[in-house]
C-alpha cells in the first residue's frame, strides 16, 4: 500500500513537473539591406546571398528583395548567421531579365532593420553616374565603396568599381542612405573588373506594373 501511495505520489510530482513548462516562441531574426540569407527547398541548403532590402507592400506584407539567379519561386530563404531559426520566408516572384527576386517573409518571425553592418538605407533614389562615389554591404565581402561608372549601355544597370564575390548578389547598392540599385553581378575578375547592378527603381517599377506581392514597396 505505502509502496502504491507513493508511486502516485512520485507520478503526481512528474506530471506537475511537466506541466509547468511554457512554450517560449522563439524571438523574431533581424533582417535588413546586407544581410546574408540562405536559400533551399525547405529543408536542404542551396546556396546564399544577400538582402538587397527589407519593407512594406501596399497590401502591408513584409518584404524583401535579392538578385534573380538567387532562386526562383517557392524557394525558402533563411538567415545566415541563423539557420538554426528555420524558414522565415519564400521567393514569390522573379524576373529573370532584370534579375531580381521577390520574398515574402513571416513577420511574426523576422524583426526588419534599415542597418546592417555600415549600410543604412531610409529611401530608394534614381540611378547615379560618375564620379560619385557609392557602397554596398555583402555577406561575403562587407562593406566596400568605389566610383560610380554609370549606366553605362543604357540598360537600367548601374556599373560601379564596388569590389564584390559570390555570395554577394542582392547587396545594396547605396550612394550615402539611398538605395539605388542592387549586386548582380562582377566582369571578368572578382574586386577587379567592374560591378554591375539593376537599378532598383527599375525593379520596382517592374513590380508594380505587375501588381500582387510587392507591390507599393517602401523600406523599413
Amino acid at each position: 500500500m505505502f509502496k502504491r501511495v507513493a508511486m502516485a505520489i512520485v507520478a503526481g510530482v512528474a506530471l506537475l513537473a511537466g506541466g509547468t513548462g511554457v512554450a517560449v516562441a522563439a524571438p523574431p531574426v533581424p533582417l535588413g539591406g546586407g544581410s546574408g540569407i540562405t536559400l533551399g527547398n525547405g529543408s536542404e541548403d542551396m546556396f546564399d546571398c544577400t538582402l538587397t532590402t527589407i519593407g512594406n507592400d501596399r497590401a502591408g506584407r513584409l518584404v524583401g528583395f535579392t538578385a534573380g539567379h538567387c532562386g526562383g519561386p517557392g524557394t525558402t530563404v533563411k538567415s545566415e548567421t541563423d539557420r538554426g531559426a528555420g524558414v522565415l520566408g519564400r521567393i514569390v516572384g522573379t524576373n529573370e531579365v532584370l534579375d531580381y527576386s521577390v520574398i515574402e517573409f513571416d513577420r511574426s518571425r523576422v524583426a526588419p532593420v534599415n542597418r546592417v553592418g555600415n549600410v543604412t538605407i531610409t529611401g530608394v533614389g534614381t540611378p547615379v553616374g560618375f564620379p560619385n562615389v557609392a557602397c554596398k554591404e555583402g555577406r561575403t565581402t562587407g562593406n566596400t565603396c568605389g566610383v560610380v561608372w554609370g549606366d553605362v549601355f543604357n540598360s537600367q544597370e548601374t556599373w560601379t568599381q564596388v569590389c564584390v564575390v559570390e555570395g554577394d548578389s542582392g547587396a545594396p547598392l547605396v550612394v550615402g542612405t539611398t538605395l539605388v540599385a542592387m549586386v548582380n553581378a562582377y566582369l571578368l575578375t572578382p574586386c577587379v573588373g567592374p560591378e554591375v547592378g539593376t537599378n532598383f527603381v527599375t525593379v520596382l517599377g517592374d513590380v508594380d506594373a505587375r501588381g500582387g506581392v510587392g507591390a507599393g514597396y517602401r523600406p523599413i
